[in-house]
């Protein structure tokens, strides 16, 4: 995730995307995400296990802001808000 203007980033991982996208965009988790307006839905993808995907979001973590850029324009090339897709789509 990240804010209006691309300039933080934001990591995670959940096991219900709907619910907890939902609760950054509301502001109801308090953090990093409320602090810094991350509220737009950039990257996403979906893993068949929960050891699968933290493994991913460790990686994501520990890489360059730039690596995090080529992945986010692997699939999002001009950074679109990916919620309404996901929101529509449950």
């Amino acid at each position: 995730m990240t804010n209006h203007h691309h300039s933080v980033l934001y990591t995670g991982m959940t096991t219900n995307l709907i619910e907890r996208v939902g609760q950054h965009r509301e502001g109801r988790v308090t953090g990093f995400t409320s602090k810094y307006n991350c509220v737009k839905l950039v990257y996403l993808k979906q893993y068949s296990t929960v050891y699968d995907a933290i493994n991913e979001e460790k990686r994501i973590k520990g890489g360059s802001r730039l690596r995090k850029h080529k992945l986010i324009e692997s699939i999002n090339l001009y950074w679109v808000d990916l919620w309404p897709l996901v929101y529509e789509g449950r």
